[in-house]
């Protein structure tokens, strides 16, 4: 009877002395590698081209930080419109919670960046060049001064530098806009050196992580990984091994063993170089490859698939099976309020912003006609248009009155201005601090943006006239 492999008590990719043990999986053919090919090319197409994609004259993705304007699909959100980000972040968050309880590490190993360009970028082009995993562990093993090497690896690694430097160009697009990177470049370096900078960082961590890194930055860095205990239960559909239809193992010929004939090709597969018959594990992205290879070795001796498979952990033991339960209501509960206020909050936003502020100095000033109150308003115009705006007080106290917007405002496209201007009120009908209302009518799209300001003044005794005044008068 064939001994089960020891369970290590280290992560794969350090060996016993405390060195890398670089992996090099074998390529691996089947349905969920397919799939995985098939959700990766639009998600790396989808990167490519949303810079490309114009919606209402900007990308269909563009975060304006020099003008402090983020453009999402035909929406315009200015800087005070950031605390939707709240709602996305965290509906962003609830979602990978209730996906994470639901089927496990699904996000890693189908969707997450590092996982697809990896899997499907770089190491393809790695095949291509150095051959499989024999081929490539060979080539570690062959010296520097061997043309074959030389020639080979050092032909990825500039294909590497170059795939690394074409995705970090395109992330700076999402920020500066593809016209406006095209400029840059035909600048050079040193006009735009930020710019120069970010991206020659960029693709240096990149090249790094993607060349060298790997599997590490999943293992050690990620923190999704270490919350997958929390995240996951019993009931979570997971890749697991089905212990009692494959133990004992042993090779075919033999009698009264299990279905797993030990051929150690689910280990050679992974990108973490787990041995997923151990059990679960923190380093398991959940991508399947070892489900496809378990197959197509059970297809070759003529047992039934589903060794390795997809299943919740009660599942693979035997026990009844239990999808729905309270904690995903829980996550989906959450998801919904955010996601109903994000909604809500999206479709209720204003062509424009407008902030009000007080102007530095004095907080009043008081003449023989009038007190007054001097302020600065800033507004924005969010809109591909030209826009116009009517400044006026709604529900002001007797006599008072806005002074210095005797026509509209008319502000260009996405123009952002700062005037000022001076609420004013009558010594004789000034009664005290009072609560303004400032209105800023909108044309086109008949809209309104108000704000609250507090009118400051002396006490009212101070500046009223005295009785002897008031009799002569």
């Amino acid at each position: 009877m064939a001994k089960s492999a020891p369970i290590r008590e280290s992560v794969t990719s350090i060996n016993e002395d405390g060195s890398r043990n670089f992996l090099r999986p074998a390529d691996v053919a089947g349905k969920f590698t397919l799939w995985r090919r098939l959700v990766a090319l639009p998600m790396i197409l989808i990167y490519v081209l949303l810079p490309w994609i114009p919606i209402n004259g900007y990308p269909a993705v563009f975060f304006d930080l020099a003008n402090r304007r983020f453009h999402l699909f035909g929406l315009t959100f200015a800087a005070e419109d950031m605390w939707i980000a709240f709602f996305v972040i965290t509906g962003l968050g609830f979602t990978l919670f209730f996906i994470t309880a639901l089927f496990g590490r699904l996000w890693c190993g189908w969707a997450c960046p590092q996982t697809v360009f990896l899997e499907h970028v770089y190491r393809r082009v790695e095949r291509w060049l150095e051959g499989d995993a024999l081929k490539q562990r060979k080539l570690d093993k062959m010296p520097w001064n061997r043309p074959e090497k030389v020639l080979r690896r050092g032909t990825k690694y500039v294909i590497f530098l170059l795939l690394s430097l074409l995705i970090a160009n395109i992330f700076l697009s999402y920020f500066i806009s593809i016209p406006e990177l095209w400029g840059y470049m035909l600048d050079g370096p040193f006009e735009h050196f930020e710019s120069f900078l970010f991206v020659a960082t960029s693709t240096a961590v990149l090249f790094f992580n993607f060349g060298w890194f790997r599997e590490q930055l999943c293992i050690f860095i990620c923190p999704y990984g270490r919350l997958q205990s929390a995240l996951i239960d019993d009931e979570s559909m997971v890749i697991g091994y089905d212990e009692k239809r494959g133990e004992p193992r042993g090779p075919v010929s033999k009698d009264n063993i299990g279905d797993c004939i030990n051929c150690q090709r689910c280990v050679s597969v992974c990108p973490t170089g787990i041995d997923i018959r151990q059990g679960l594990q923190i380093e398991c992205i959940g991508c399947a490859n070892c489900i496809d290879a378990c197959d197509a070795i059970m297809d070759k001796v003529g047992r039934p698939r589903g060794l390795i498979r997809y299943d919740s952990l009660n599942g693979l033991a035997g026990k009844t099976r239990r999808i729905v339960r309270p904690r995903l209501f829980a996550y989906l509960a959450l998801l919904a309020i955010g996601a109903a206020v994000m909604l809500y909050a999206a479709t209720h936003l204003k062509p424009a912003n407008m902030t009000l502020i007080r102007m530095p100095g004095s907080p009043y000033y008081v003449d023989t006609e009038a007190v007054r109150n001097q302020y600065l308003v800033r507004l924005i115009n969010k809109r591909n248009q030209p826009m116009s705006f009517d400044l006026s007080l709604s529900n002001a106290p007797e006599g008072m009155q806005l002074v210095g917007y005797d026509e509209p405002l008319v502000l260009q496209p996405m123009q952002e201005v700062q005037q000022p201007f001076i609420v004013q009120q009558p010594r004789h009908a000034y009664t005290g601090e009072a609560r303004l209302t400032v209105t800023a009518h909108g044309e086109p799209g008949d809209f309104t943006l108000t704000r609250e300001v507090p009118f400051l003044g002396p006490d009212p005794r101070l500046i009223a006239p005295s009785p002897q005044t008031a009799t002569e008068d």
